[in-house]
């Protein structure tokens, strides 16, 4: 990190003794050699910083504090470091701030240590060194609820930043958005009970978070708390239905790929994007069909559109919009009536066929995917013709 990061330390036993001192400047100066030998001493990293750590009561800008943080990471002991926040709204990339809080137990130190990263940044599409869709766009994402422009899992949550904020969002320009991330995504899934005390425990962190940031960054306006209760269900596997693949009615997968694709998990609808993974029973699966339904957040995709593979053509008589196929991805962005949406097929990793025969999946499924998707939406019909190159 950089000379703009600041550290806090606890030891969960004793929360109450330690938030006292780290907020009184008087023993901050005093105590602040000795509690970084003690952290030393305890097997955690030193941040790399000339400064003394302790510059914030909490972190991720003084909002994680004792409460939150025991419901996020339990009776662990936590380390954090935040970085000073950053604006630059000309800047379709910035990234405005990170906050990272690394926990453990005493006998598991460095050894079993968990993270949750936080970052405030612009969400960065694919060609770019951060891919954030393949991180937050998964089909276990689930919206964070009525006034909450996110959405969250067990292991990932996301709540976009109003423009008012940031600055706008402009052609080829994501939003700025608070999100975080807490273990790896194959975690997600495994015990349901776990899955959703994680889950509402990063609905609720996130939200604090955001606010958090706009108080910071000197913006009007808080979003309301979630309501974790209220959360669609957990997403889980199931066999994929014929003739709707993926819930969508008329699309099927290549017959070759039917036993390699057999099973599926479907996000619900209701979110700023709807995804479905296929291709296995551990995320993120094999296969990835999504729909950004946010015309904001469609931006996401549209590098990609523009310039990721050969450029696709659509016939005439339905909504304006552009895109591009190659081997393991094909984007397409319409104007529907809500705004431009984004609908994107990528192949994650290999996907085994008959025989090891079959036709590219991508430019097997797109097509019909964007037609099929198109009409269950209400964009309206849109046909797209495939480049006669990848023939």
């Amino acid at each position: 990190m950089t000379d703009d990061t600041t550290s806090a330390g606890g030891t969960a036993p004793r929360p109450p003794l330690l938030k006292r001192l780290v907020r009184s400047r008087v023993a901050r100066a005093v105590t602040a050699a000795g509690l970084v030998g003690v952290l030393l001493g305890a097997g955690t990293v030193a941040w790399r910083t000339e400064t003394l750590p302790l510059l914030s009561p909490d972190p991720c800008w003084n909002t994680f504090d004792d409460a939150l943080t025991e419901r996020v990471f339990g009776d662990r002991e936590t380390v954090a470091e935040t970085q000073r926040l950053r604006t630059d709204p000309n800047s379709r990339t910035a990234v405005y701030g990170q906050c990272r809080i690394t926990s453990y137990k005493d006998e598991e130190r460095a050894r079993a240590a968990k993270q949750l990263t936080v970052q405030v940044r612009r969400a960065a599409g694919y060609g770019r060194q951060d891919v954030w869709p393949a991180e937050f766009l998964g089909a276990d994402m689930v919206p964070l609820g009525s006034g909450l422009p996110g959405m969250v899992s067990p292991v990932r949550a996301w709540l976009t930043l109003p423009e008012s904020c940031t600055g706008p969002v402009g052609i080829l320009s994501a939003p700025a958005v608070v999100d975080l991330a807490s273990g790896d995504l194959a975690h997600s899934g495994l015990v349901a009970e776990n899955d959703r005390r994680n889950r509402a425990a990063l609905a609720e962190a996130v939200v604090a978070v955001t606010n958090g940031v706009l108080r910071e960054l000197g913006c009007s306006g808080t979003y309301p708390a979630p309501a974790p209760d209220k959360l669609a269900g957990l997403v889980g596997w199931q066999d994929a239905e014929p003739g709707a693949f993926c819930g969508v009615e008329g699309l099927s997968a290549p017959a070759a790929y039917s036993d390699s694709l057999g099973r599926v998990r479907v996000g619900p609808d209701g979110g700023a994007a709807r995804s479905c993974e296929a291709g296995g029973r551990y995320p993120p699966g094999s296969l990835r069909l999504t729909t950004v339904v946010d015309p904001a957040l469609a931006q996401v995709f549209a590098d990609e559109a523009d310039y990721g593979g050969t450029r696709l053509d659509r016939t005439e008589g339905g909504p304006e919009g552009f895109g591009s196929i190659g081997v393991t991805r094909g984007v397409y962005l319409a104007q529907c009536q809500t705004g431009e949406v984004a609908f994107v097929v990528e192949r994650m990793k290999a996907v085994s066929s008959v025989k090891g025969e079959g036709a590219n999946l991508v430019r097997a499924l797109l097509p019909k995917y964007v037609e099929a998707e198109a009409e269950r939406i209400g964009c309206g019909p849109v046909r797209l013709t495939l480049p006669k190159v990848l023939e």
